[in-house]
């Protein structure tokens, strides 16, 4: 595999607090857009796998970090903030554990993280809001996934982001049909935007999903971008909207086509083997782990990506 690094924009655009106030609404948008599709699907499901547990909701939290990025997370609302999030966690029939979190958190990044993160070799400020989804489903015929749109500021921003499916059985006519229906939806958010932006961010997310030490893909790719910095604000907002709108136009469609069939305790086994990849991914290689917890984040929410069962041969 090539090295995942990218170069990084030529253009420094400064974005405005109101242009920054618009990222933060449409994360939240996209949350409460999300949260509805997904408990509407908990209230479709007819086949017979689970369908006497009641109908999953979701739960919802807040949280807030502490103004010193070194703190952890506080949990006096009353204490001085760095900004914070909320959490949204639902465990139901069709999804066995879902998660869709925003956060919009401001600081100074630790002297040993700067060199990380670009514009920051000064004084480490930094202002960052996002959202991110893991969905890990019952049924092993439906296929795990992740999603995640940012907007980062140091001394000039640029957005991030990306999804990619993880189905259980990689080599399935079923999965070949998912993962082509992920990518044509992602193919054409990117292609209203440039030529060059499917190929780009496909291959840059095949090579950053993939688990080095056991020479392996985690799943089946989307797209991944990051640095995004064309020059102009609103093109690359509009493209991160973009992303998450083919999202939750491709997957509910997805999950509603298989999450009836029945499946078998030999298929859950493996599902439960493959979720195993997914864990070791996301505490070796992950950057929105790692930002997380370098920024003094909610260690619920960094960790609401891992799955609720899971096995190790």
């Amino acid at each position: 595999m090539t090295n995942t690094a990218r170069p990084l924009p030529q253009h420094h655009t400064v974005p405005t607090e109101s242009q920054k106030q618009q990222a933060v609404e449409w994360f939240r948008h996209l949350r409460d857009q999300l949260c509805v599709t997904f408990e509407s699907i908990e209230d479709e499901l007819t086949g017979t796998e689970h369908a006497d547990l009641p109908a999953g909701r979701f739960e919802r939290k807040l949280w807030q970090r502490a103004s010193d990025s070194s703190s952890k997370h506080l949990r006096d609302a009353s204490s001085e903030s760095g900004g914070g999030g909320e959490i949204s966690i639902m465990h139901g029939r069709v999804f066995e554990k879902v998660g869709v979190n925003i956060s919009v958190v401001h600081g100074s990044f630790a002297e040993e993280f700067r060199k990380q993160i670009p514009g920051t070799d000064a004084d480490g400020k930094f202002w960052a809001a996002g959202i991110s989804l893991v969905a890990h489903m019952r049924s092993p015929l439906v296929p795990a996934v992740h999603m995640n749109t940012r907007h980062i500021v140091t001394n000039f921003g640029w957005f991030g982001g990306g999804a990619d499916l993880t189905p259980m059985f990689m080599e399935s006519d079923e999965t070949k049909v998912d993962t082509a229906k992920f990518h044509a939806s992602l193919q054409t958010a990117c292609d209203k935007r440039g030529p060059t932006y499917y190929p780009r961010f496909k291959e840059w997310c095949d090579e950053y999903f993939f688990l080095k030490h056991r020479n392996e893909p985690r799943g089946t790719g989307g797209i991944f971008y990051d640095y995004q910095d064309c020059g102009d604000w609103e093109k690359d907002f509009a493209f991160t909207q973009d992303v998450g709108r083919a999202f939750l136009e491709t997957y509910p469609q997805i999950v509603r086509t298989r999450m009836n069939k029945n499946w078998n305790a030999e298929q859950r086994e493996h599902q439960l083997m493959r979720r195993g990849r997914y864990v070791e991914f996301n505490l070796l290689y992950d950057r929105g782990t790692m930002f997380g917890l370098k920024t003094g984040g909610n260690i619920e929410a960094i960790m609401m990506s891992l799955p609720p069962a899971v096995k190790w041969s």
